[in-house]
């Protein structure tokens, strides 16, 4: 006799509603498919990575989920509610908020009116801002996140870095509009800021995840793979895959981000060509300006010459003083034995001498400008038969260097804000090069915001242009990029050369003796 037990009918547990899910997205642009059925999911307290390459669609993707643009098919859920983003501020109501790579701040207005713009609850009464409760309210944002920045400072007499900050303290603001959980957008909140700040950054993020979700978008895979929990690769305007970041390495990314291995000469070092040290192209001696002082320098015809320091060390106001942009005080530059009259940028491009500035989109080009105009901004007579522009000869000169420099574009007619940063990039780049009588290269982070792929180009033509004689000073955007590029590397300390080290093949410091002398 057999009996029958009766059993209790099992339950699963529910799956928890995705805090952000993507479904399909489509985005045409004339030439260009951004987004070609993107799908994406961001889990409540999670911090996903985004990663790809320049152009590979990840721009687009935030600003359609920030209400910047408007996908032509597709879908956007918010913890499971199907919803159209037409605004920032609708995407705020939904508790979607983003830092932007290009900052978004008035820069004619304070750090607190930035940090509470919209949002100003008790810092407005009756149409008049209480000066005290703004800075309150800014003050406990910038709290969150270390930093030391006076809210009612001028947004404009804020470096970078610090605007960079001011950014990330306006997000935070969301936690105060919105009644649902956040969705926080980092979109490389990192290019600019030192070690000891993007350490502060993380813990911030690691915070965030207790309430809130995250999207972090960098190009450095390795911060990618320390903070978040999973990332999400795009290629070509697709989702190809997502790994687990726990025991991935970085080379897994690079592979699902371009299709393959990629090289393992990153910094093609096995291309750098001989220093031609008879006489240096570039000598030096006592320069000072508003932030260093009695700096000697010499780069030899061929050299790359990475220049390091901590943010405020004097390094960018001495770049931008070689190119004539500021100002000195005292000391001499000299150009193959030739003392150099520098009043202006102008006189620096005549004797040869190109820079590449650290803010591509509001120093390194006109954003509605083509892709030819751009490039042959500096060069005008490269393009001119006598007086006036020559358009074939324009076409010809252009169409070979984006052929000769890979540069993913519609056409030289194309507005360069329509590229992706790296062909931005070697668009600025190509701008020395077109009239052929480049004699001095200053790159103020030439791969600031870059991914991996468009890097490794940078290097290669940083790499073809000193076997070709040019001198290059570069100011990396990390110890890693001056010790994999650079001949010699000077430490900058408080405005002043601290030491020089030799980098040759076989026998590069680590980043360790560099920072000894940073600090």
């Amino acid at each position: 006799m057999s009996v029958h037990v009766e059993q209790e009918p099992t339950t699963s547990a529910p799956v928890p509603v995705a805090a952000l899910e993507v479904r399909g997205l489509v985005k045409h642009y004339p030439g260009v498919k951004a987004l070609d059925g993107v799908d994406l999911v961001v889990r409540q307290h999670e911090v996903l990575g985004l990663a790809g390459e320049n152009g590979a669609g990840k721009s687009t993707l935030l600003k359609a989920l920030v209400g910047l643009v408007r996908p032509d098919a597709g879908e956007i859920y918010v913890r499971g509610e199907l919803v159209k983003l037409r605004s920032v501020v609708e995407a705020a109501d939904h508790g979607i908020g983003m830092v932007f790579q290009e900052q978004s701040l008035v820069p004619n207005l304070t750090a607190a009116e930035n940090i509470v713009l919209g949002s100003e609850g008790a810092g407005v009464r009756r149409g008049i801002y209480r000066w005290e409760a703004m800075r309150r309210l800014a003050q406990e944002q910038l709290d969150k996140i270390g930093s030391h920045i006076d809210p009612l400072a001028r947004t404009d007499t804020l470096s970078f870095a610090d605007r960079q900050m001011v950014e990330i303290a306006k997000v935070l603001r969301i936690e105060q509009r919105s009644q649902h959980p956040p969705v926080i957008i980092l979109d490389e909140p990192t290019s600019v800021l030192e070690s000891k700040e993007i350490e502060t950054l993380f813990e911030q993020i690691r915070r965030l995840r207790e309430f809130a979700s995250v999207v972090f978008v960098s190009h450095r895979l390795d911060e990618v793979l320390e903070v978040c929990d999973r990332v999400t690769v795009l290629r070509g305007g697709q989702s190809v895959g997502e790994v687990a970041t726990a025991g991935a390495v970085p080379r897994e990314l690079h592979r699902m981000m371009i299709g393959s291995t990629g090289s393992d000469d990153h910094y093609h070092e096995n291309a750098a060509a001989p220093v031609q040290a008879e006489q240096p192209r570039l000598s030096v001696r006592g320069l000072s300006g508003r932030s260093f002082r009695d700096v000697d320098l010499d780069v030899a015809a061929g050299e790359i010459v990475a220049i390091v320091g901590v943010h405020g060390s004097g390094r960018e106001d001495l770049c931008r003083a070689l190119f004539g942009a500021e100002p000195t005080t005292a000391g001499e530059i000299r150009m193959d034995g030739k003392l150099l009259d520098l009043p202006g940028t102008r006189a620096a491009c005549a004797a040869g001498i190109g820079y590449v500035p650290a803010e591509r989109k509001t120093e390194g080009m006109v954003g509605p400008m083509s892709v030819a105009e751009n490039m042959t901004l500096t060069k005008q007579k490269a393009r001119c038969s006598g007086p006036l522009v020559a358009p074939r000869k324009q076409a010809a000169l252009v169409d070979s260097w984006i052929s000769r420099l890979s540069i993913r574009t519609p056409g030289r007619d194309t507005a360069i804000q329509r590229l992706s940063g790296g062909n931005q990039q070697k668009v600025v780049l190509a701008r020395w090069l077109v009239g052929g009588d480049i004699r001095l290269l200053l790159l103020d982070h030439p791969t600031r915001g870059l991914d991996i792929g468009a890097r490794s180009e940078v290097y290669r033509l940083m790499r073809e242009l000193a076997g070709n004689g040019v001198a290059t000073v570069l100011l990396a955007d990390s110890l890693e990029e001056a010790i994999g590029m650079a001949d010699r590397i000077l430490v900058m300390n408080d405005g002043r050369v601290a030491t020089e080290v030799a980098c040759p093949n076989g026998g590069k410091p680590s980043p360790l003796d560099l920072v000894k002398e940073m600090v």
